[in-house]
């Protein structure tokens, strides 16, 4: 996260207003609901997981174990599990 001084993207009346609650401090001012993006969507780490997660599933459809699969893709039984049921 950057940090970004006010006196250059804040009119100068809304700084005041904000002073009347806060000087010298850090805010964080969060971004709309509406822009929020859903972890790894940026990096398309969503993505991978989403495709691991669908392999399993099609393995474990045909017959692989839970077991077998944890090996396979590194996982404990309980996150199979989890994926799978």
């Amino acid at each position: 996260m950057k940090y970004v001084n006010a006196n250059h993207v804040l009119p100068e009346e809304l700084i005041k207003e904000i002073q009347k609650y806060v000087q010298g401090e850090t805010v964080y001012i969060p971004k709309p609901k509406r822009n929020h993006q859903k972890w790894g969507s940026n990096s398309g780490s969503r993505q991978l997981i989403d495709d691991r997660n669908t392999k399993i599933k099609n393995s474990f459809k045909n017959g692989n174990a839970i077991d077998q699969l944890a090996d396979e893709f590194f996982l404990s039984i309980e996150t199979i599990k989890k994926i799978v049921y």
